[in-house]
């Protein structure tokens, strides 16, 4: 235990480690999976889950655990849109975006360390694979800022000018994408040199959600106006195909004007699923190296979807309806609740895992494939 208490003192040069509150059995116990759902998740709506961090036991049939507190109000005094959530295993912090200001909340002691508004508001962030740096796009605008995670300091900004939205950070820590809903170009920025960047597309629409495999070698996004996805190289930096949803005609939907927004991969890289808002339906495609994804079969929600997200070893799912998925089976489980037994939605939510006190893993907001080899 001191070691890891060293280890964090000695990469950060900052009194961080005195917030920690682990216990002497912190290694040696057996790791155990909690899912953090931060809301409102759906704009801002409180009915959906209310408002801060809902925590629930994934390994005890997701059982409600607590609520944890959180700020992120709006002008108008009430809670502000969350528009995203990461976790850094180095800080022990889980950061929640909303579209005027970033948070940092310690894990152990569940206190927010500090709170940064942004002029041009955040969106969907990405922290670093070690953990210390993040990357947080301006609300729709033309800026990504690039900050410490401890401090929560710019290091850098990067402006692709693209309407700036969505972030993944690759697994492999050398680069970072970047989607702005105005554009059909998906943004890749060198992670050593952020003045570094190119592009991958163009694809037939504006870019919404997307995913990435984990060699980064493919890209799966949703786009404008199509139920469906896109897939491109990001190696050659070109679209490859269309694939376009069967059985099920687009309609109008409730939100984000998108037929598919929310699209993931399960973390062995075997299915993509989608999300179908005017169907209330999850679409299911079995993934097979580089031949087109074949659809295979859906499931029916209890609302419009908005996002999917997986556990990190992928035997569950998690649409923003509130479901929790078999992955298996594809059966629905059963429902998120709040403490107050009112069903939660939220397009924001992440695995943590602890082992005693200590983060020791985590899954990702965004449904990323984890085949690295």
């Amino acid at each position: 235990m001191n070691i890891v208490y060293l280890l964090i003192w000695w990469a950060f040069g900052w009194p961080f480690a005195n917030h920690l509150s682990i216990g002497p059995d912190s290694l040696d116990a057996k790791p155990h999976r909690y899912l953090y759902v931060a809301v409102p998740g759906i704009r801002n709506y409180l009915e959906y889950g209310g408002h801060g961090i809902l925590v629930y036991d994934i390994d005890k049939g997701h059982k409600f655990v607590k609520r944890i507190s959180t700020q992120g109000m709006g002008l108008d005094g009430k809670p502000a849109n969350v528009k995203g959530i990461a976790v850094s295993l180095a800080t022990q912090c889980v950061y929640v975006t909303t579209i005027h200001s970033l948070q940092c909340i310690q894990l152990q002691t569940e206190k927010i360390l500090w709170e940064k508004p942004f002029a041009k508001g955040c969106d969907r962030l990405s922290i670093s694979p070690d953990g210390k740096e993040i990357y947080v796009p301006s609300f729709e605008q033309e800026d990504w800022y690039v900050l410490d995670a401890v401090t929560g300091d710019l290091k850098h900004t990067v402006s692709p000018n693209s309407g700036a939205h969505n972030t993944i950070y690759g697994l492999n820590g050398k680069e970072v994408y970047l989607e702005g809903l105005r554009s059909p170009y998906l943004t890749v920025v060198n992670a050593s040199d952020p003045t570094q960047s190119r592009k991958v597309g163009p694809f037939a629409n504006s870019i919404r959600p997307f995913t990435v495999n984990g060699k980064q070698t493919r890209v799966y996004v949703n786009i404008n106006d199509f139920l469906g996805f896109e897939v491109g190289d990001l190696v050659h930096g070109n679209k490859m195909y269309a694939i376009k949803v069967n059985g099920f005609e687009k309609g109008p939907v409730k939100r984000h004007g998108c037929p598919s927004h929310g699209i993931g991969l399960t973390p062995d890289e075997t299915e993509l699923w989608l999300s179908d808002a005017f169907n209330q339906q999850m679409h299911i495609f079995k993934l097979n190296g580089d031949t087109p994804p074949v659809q295979t079969q859906s499931i029916a929600l209890r609302d419009q979807p908005g996002w999917i997200t997986f556990t990190r070893t992928g035997d569950y799912a998690y649409p923003a309806t509130g479901e929790v998925i078999d992955v298996k089976t594809k059966k629905i489980l059963l429902t998120l609740q709040d403490e107050h037994g009112i069903p939660v939605q939220s397009e924001k939510m992440v695995e943590i895992d602890f082992t005693g006190k200590m983060a020791t893993s985590s899954a990702d907001q965004f449904g990323i494939g984890r085949l690295t080899q």
